[in-house]
């Protein structure tokens, strides 16, 4: 570290969406609505998994698993930002690590879990027979196992890395969570291996991920196509109509804050696609399960049928 007067940072000061006084306060109440739908949405899917026998296989066991990241994803990052809003912006070193522990943690669930559902559609798809046989109870208890493990290790690792950089200039982040890239521009150490572990641990993890999606839906699609009728093909393909949209906004939102040339780069765009990607399909991803799933609106409605009796009843 070069100079000797400089003061090692304790405190960051997130600098969140925009410095402009009267969007405070609208974009306070817009993103505490959206914290409200998250929550909500994603506990019921939860809830209603867990309470429908009807629901008890392996593909809603999954997406039980993914609506508990979500709503524990949004929950990561959420509170601080609708907490910066209110002009406390300031966030300890620690804090700071903290989120982003949890921010990791929950990034490489959800991918892992994405890529995950994916093979649960291509097995039911192309291996209707065998479906039962392989993704049994203990099959999915022991994905759910290695997700986890896979995410923490993973954040684990980050973390150590971030924690063992030094921080001495200036101490504003230009986001409003504590993301990677923004606090290794901050660093006044040697970010090169932290830059190399990032491309080698977290790009084997994503190429893994999206090979296993790909490969999945190549077969999905292989499949559907030696269908027929179109009636058949249609209603094949609406089985994992709902995943693969979940996979398209957030694997697309990922490609475009990741895989774009540095000359198109813009501060604004990354907070944008960070908004999406970290508030709004968290919020976004339980509407698509429930509303173009006909299995969950059916047990929605009984759940719902059963309630109002019981209100009657009473």
């Amino acid at each position: 570290m070069k100079g000797g007067n400089l003061t090692l940072v304790t405190e960051f000061i997130l600098l969140g969406l925009t410095d402009n006084p009267e969007l405070q306060f609208p974009l306070f109440v817009l993103f505490l609505l959206i914290y409200i739908i998250t929550v909500v949405c994603n506990f019921s899917v939860i809830a209603l998994i867990r309470i429908s026998p009807r629901l008890h296989t392996s593909m809603y066991f999954l997406l039980s698993m993914l609506s508990l990241v979500d709503l524990c994803y949004s929950s990561v990052i959420t509170p601080k930002m609708l907490d910066t809003f209110l002009s406390n912006k300031t966030i300890s070193l620690h804090g700071c690590l903290i989120q982003f522990f949890f921010f990791v943690f929950m990034t490489t669930a959800e991918i892992c879990l994405l890529a995950v559902m994916s093979y649960d559609r291509y097995v039911a798809i192309c291996k209707p027979l065998l479906y039962t046989m392989i993704m049994t109870k203990q099959v999915c208890t022991i994905i759910v196992v290695a997700v986890s493990s896979v995410a923490f290790f993973q954040s684990l690792i980050q973390s150590i890395c971030i924690k063992m950089l030094s921080f001495c200039g200036s101490n504003e982040i230009t986001h409003f969570y504590c993301d990677l890239l923004p606090l290794l521009k901050l660093s006044c150490s040697d970010t090169t291996f932290n830059v190399a572990f990032l491309l080698y641990d977290g790009g084997s993890i994503l190429t893994g991920s999206v090979g296993l999606i790909l490969f999945s839906y190549t077969c999905i699609i292989s499949t559907i196509l030696r269908i027929k009728s179109s009636k058949g093909r249609l209603k094949t393909f609406s089985t994992c109509s709902s995943h693969f949209a979940s996979v398209t906004l957030f694997f697309g939102t990922l490609t475009f804050m990741y895989i774009r040339p540095s000359s198109k780069y813009s501060l604004e765009q990354d907070r944008v696609a960070s908004v999406f990607y970290t508030v709004v399909i968290p919020m976004v991803n339980p509407l698509i399960y429930s509303l173009r799933n006909k299995d969950v609106k059916d047990a929605l409605r009984k759940v719902i049928y059963k309630l109002t009796l019981q209100g009657e009843t009473r």
